[in-house]
């Protein structure tokens, strides 16, 4: 899919977030653990949770739409092995380690990358006791019911965390997981096992203690919207000199990314589903740092969020004032530094995690081939701001965890066609 974008339309009117693709994933890992049925309400239509949907039936479950809804029942699960071909459809599939483990006692990955990309899972599963084998290409895994455990994750990760809710959910009497993940899909998934019968304390915390079940049975829920979607958006419309009104949202998940957009000098009003966007003429960062006029750092949630990091830097070129982007969770998450600066930005990238960024320049419009995933509506704001056109070829990435957005933002008034 090639876009092709005229900038500086100003975008006004109201935006409804899609509901958040991680959250799908995990709650669709989720309801394989039940032989009874699972209903998600306000599921994505994006590519990540399609190809989430496509294993799950691979692995015997039964999937039906009405709306935006989705139903699942997995009264038998036929397989035991994760193939490298799915976990490159959706990095998602490794929740399915969750159902397989409880349901057929056995999971097999099959992956063809370092395992020290994923050491923080399979180091947490041996702590419970799991019996981890690694042969070549491959990792076999033999579950066990234990009593009581305790352990700690050495990254607070949000897929290692949803895969120990649920095997905890149901194989562990009492599990204590501490550095957990807290974002708001994690969140929802731990009340979505709630829902289906389990005792969880601590959501939201990083410390979560799970009472296990022997059985999980029907529930149903709808699928948060997704927070870094809204917050784009309205940092987008802030930039174009729109006023907006995206709805939808839970506010208290939208507190402190708005006390880090308004170091940019953007101003987010939060009620408690809405975000409202005053219109913005002059744009200067907050002046309350040593070295620089401000600094935006990504930290684990609640902290300022790791996919919102190209959104803040496109931002930083529009303020005026010397802003710090440091991103302290991921390596080489700034590499599409080099597409801004050919825009015309002027920012010094200091290592691998640090980039100083003078505002407020203007950008201009180039053409750019395949977004990574991560920075894709970064770089649309980029263009939505620039002068002149923009062409983004292979921007089906957009589509990998946003349902529509590119159709959104047209009606909000932005000037983009699709080819």
């Amino acid at each position: 899919m090639r876009l092709r974008i005229e900038g500086k339309a100003p975008l006004n009117g109201i935006y409804r977030p899609s509901g958040n693709t991680n959250a799908a994933q995990a709650l669709t890992a989720a309801a394989l653990l039940t032989t009874e049925r699972v209903t998600l309400h306000n599921f994505p239509d994006t590519l990540s949770a399609a190809a989430m949907l496509s294993q799950a039936e691979r692995l015997g479950a039964s999937i039906s739409h009405t709306g935006n809804s989705v139903q699942i029942q997995a009264e038998q699960l036929a397989r035991r092995v994760i193939t490298q071909q799915e976990m490159d459809a959706s990095v998602g599939a490794l929740m399915l380690l969750a159902p397989l483990l409880v349901r057929r006692r056995y999971a097999r990955l099959e992956t063809d990358y370092p395992l020290n990309r994923i050491r923080t899972h399979l180091e947490a599963l041996r702590d419970l006791g799991f019996d981890l084998m690694v042969n070549s290409g491959a990792v076999d895994i033999k579950a066990i019911n234990w009593e009581r455990k305790n352990i700690v994750l050495t990254q607070t990760s949000v897929t290692a965390t949803a895969i120990l809710m649920m095997v905890a959910a149901c194989l562990g009497k009492e599990t204590t997981i501490h550095n957990a993940a807290s974002e708001p899909h994690v969140q929802q998934l731990g009340q979505m096992l709630v829902a289906m019968g389990a005792q969880i304390a601590g959501i939201g915390s990083n410390v979560i203690r799970v009472y296990g079940v022997e059985q999980l049975h029907e529930a149903g829920t709808t699928i948060c919207a997704d927070h870094v979607e809204a917050a784009s958006v309205a940092v987008l419309c802030a930039l174009t000199g729109g006023r907006a009104q995206v709805d939808g949202m839970d506010g208290v998940d939208m507190r402190l990314i708005g006390k880090m957009f308004w170091r940019l000098g953007i101003q987010i009003d939060l009620d408690e589903t809405s975000l409202f966007i005053p219109r913005h003429e002059i744009l200067s960062v907050s002046n309350r740092e040593e070295d620089v006029d401000s600094s935006i750092e990504t930290a684990p949630w609640p902290g300022f969020p790791s996919d919102l990091v190209a959104v803040a830097t496109v931002a930083a070129t529009q303020s005026r004032g010397t802003s710090l982007i440091h991103e302290k969770l991921f390596h080489n998450r700034l590499l599409f530094i080099d597409k801004l600066k050919a825009m015309g930005a002027q920012i010094v990238l200091c290592d691998p995690h640090r980039a100083i960024v003078m505002g407020a320049t203007p950008l201009r419009g180039i053409y750019m081939d395949s977004p990574d995933v991560r920075t894709g509506l970064g770089m649309l704001t980029a263009a939505l701001v620039a002068e002149h056109e923009t062409v983004i070829d292979n921007a089906q990435a957009l589509q990998q965890s946003f349902g529509g957005v590119v159709e959104k933002l047209q009606a909000l008034n932005a000037k983009i066609s699709l080819e």
